[in-house]
């Protein structure tokens, strides 16, 4: 786990408002940045895809990202001793 000091400059009404409700406890803190998190994710993914599309580039099978996850762990697994 990390422990991080965080400064936070806010209009006294928004601080006001984030205290009462609870906002600025840690848990929410975590809460609301693991949605953060995850909303761009999302975002990137999309962008992502949208550039693949664009590039005319064809998506693999299942099967053709299964064989191509082993092939990597072959490749990448200790030699027998």
């Amino acid at each position: 786990m990390t422990t991080l000091e965080l400064k936070l400059n806010l209009p006294d009404h928004l601080a006001q408002d984030a205290v009462q409700m609870g906002l600025l406890e840690p848990e929410s803190l975590q809460s609301l940045l693991r949605e953060a998190v995850r909303n761009r994710r999302v975002t990137q993914l999309a962008e992502a895809r949208k550039r693949v599309a664009a590039a005319g580039i064809t998506p693999l099978s299942l099967d053709e990202i299964q064989a191509e996850v082993e092939a990597y762990r072959a490749e990448h697994r200790p030699a027998p001793s």
